[in-house]
């Protein structure tokens, strides 16, 4: 069955990409989910409105994040978490975590996609952390504290 995806799904697509999947998965599990509808005609039609109308949210959500950057440039953000005697921490913070803390901070709105992270981070500590939008770049600090 052809469905258009209204989200991002694991291991099967990106948001509204036409993708072929079990009439199963599809019908007892994407749908209920509102993730994918099934694709019609009007559908695909309505599938370019849709793609314009997000590539162009998405460019003035990019440009007022490119003026509010300059704010977060060189702050620190504090994040408290549970650690052992260590400082090892129970779980690692990921990209989310810290988009959540930097809204909570700051009031800047950004997508996860926009922090350049390899990989969570473990430990306590001060760490230097890059946020991206389009070509600029800018660094502050991730303060993890154990509670």
């Amino acid at each position: 069955m052809k469905v258009i995806l209204l989200k991002d799904v694991r291991k099967v697509g990106k948001k509204f990409e036409v993708r072929d999947v079990s009439d199963g998965y599809a019908l007892n599990f994407l749908i209920p989910q509102k993730s994918a509808e099934v694709a019609t005609e009007a559908s695909l039609r309505r599938l370019e409105t849709l793609k314009t109308r997000d590539q162009a949210e998405k460019k003035v959500h990019e440009d007022l994040l490119l003026k509010n950057l300059k704010d977060l440039d060189g702050k620190t953000i504090e994040l408290v978490e549970s650690a052992n005697d260590k400082g090892s921490l129970f779980k690692g913070v990921h990209r989310e975590e810290i988009v959540v803390a930097i809204k909570k901070e700051t009031q800047i709105d950004m997508a996860p996609e926009y922090i350049m992270l390899e990989k969570p981070l473990k430990e306590v500590g001060e760490h230097t952390v890059e946020a991206r939008v389009q070509d600029k770049t800018v660094k502050f600090k991730v303060n993890i504290t154990a509670r």
